[in-house]
């Protein structure tokens, strides 16, 4: 379901939010939508809280230790980063 609503924006907001659009080809209530995406999210927080806990414990059969683990991820990390 949706629904429209109607704001008032200062002359600086409605002019940060047209070139936005004009550069990005997006539509003014796209942005707006992105935008309180952004600042409120998504997911309710209960959703968030509920998905947090069912992967407590994710890694209980592993018998990596997790800083090994994070080191063998980057290994050759500096290497690749480095400017040739």
């Amino acid at each position: 379901m949706s629904h429209r609503t109607q704001i008032t924006l200062s002359d600086e907001q409605y002019e940060r939010l047209r070139t936005e659009s004009e550069r990005t080809g997006t539509g003014l209530a796209e942005l707006v939508r992105r935008a309180l995406d952004r600042t409120y999210g998504t997911t309710p927080q209960r959703e968030r809280i509920e998905a947090l806990e069912a992967s407590f414990g994710a890694w209980a059969d592993h018998e990596d230790d997790a800083a090994d683990y994070v080191h063998e991820l980057r290994r050759g990390m500096e290497r690749r980063l480095t400017v040739r």
